[in-house]
């Protein structure tokens, strides 16, 4: 059986390759998260019919443009399988996203990337504490209605702690004791992001690139249980 709260990043290098995981894969997964290298190559096809085979779609596009057009992409995008769509998380553009998304798409806001460190915000000109502008991404999320933040698993309980119980907190940084952390600087463990209050872990490489990804996928799945 798969697990709901476990999201496959579906991180391969063309589409062919990402068909073949999800066959792999079969039904230990439920949820795929499609990123912008695939959503380039037609990645829309892919969606539609991961959703109409009863999946459930991440469409990880992290909007950010003028309100108009974010508004009209969440509306264009909302119909193509997807059940979770990324934005960034600034005031105007989740406002946009929650306009024009349809049906039953939740809008997630993007705080700060899981490959950044506080040294990285200070070049990009942030004189603020990595955390610290984190929730105040968080609060100015809920204030916007939209339905839950993408950020890392190090945030997730301070996060916890000042959202609505049904608000989504989708960590991706999350890494098995098993696996290598890549470019991933802000990172967890799965039980540990749940524990901590996390609604979903995104994980792509520990299983994508694992000699059996479906034995990675299992023993990530045997870690949740009774969480």
């Amino acid at each position: 059986m798969s697990d709901p709260r476990l999201i496959i990043a579906l991180d391969e290098p063309d589409l062919k390759s990402a068909r073949e995981l999800v066959e792999k894969l079969g039904d230990h997964v439920s949820f795929y998260k499609i990123g912008l290298t695939l959503l380039g190559q037609g990645g829309l096809e892919l969606a539609r019919d991961l959703s109409a085979r009863g999946k459930q779609v991440f469409q990880d596009w992290k909007l950010h443009d003028i309100g108009a057009q974010v508004e009209g992409a969440a509306e264009a995008i909302s119909g193509t399988g997807c059940d979770f769509l990324t934005v960034h998380a600034e005031p105007q553009v989740m406002r946009a996203a929650l306009r024009g998304r349809k049906g039953n798409t939740k809008i997630l806001g993007v705080t700060v990337m899981t490959s950044l460190t506080q040294n990285d915000l200070t070049e990009m000109g942030y004189g603020t504490p990595l955390a610290e502008l984190v929730l105040r991404r968080v609060d100015q999320a809920v204030a916007a209605g939209i339905d839950g933040v993408v950020a890392s698993p190090q945030e997730a309980a301070l996060i916890r702690a000042r959202v609505p119980k049904d608000f989504l907190i989708v960590t991706p940084g999350v890494r098995p004791e098993w696996s290598d952390a890549n470019d991933q600087k802000r990172i967890s463990t799965p039980r540990q992001a749940i524990e901590d209050g996390a609604s979903h872990l995104v994980i792509g490489r520990p299983v994508t690139r694992a000699p059996d990804p479906v034995v990675a996928v299992k023993a990530i799945k045997a870690e949740l249980q009774g969480l």
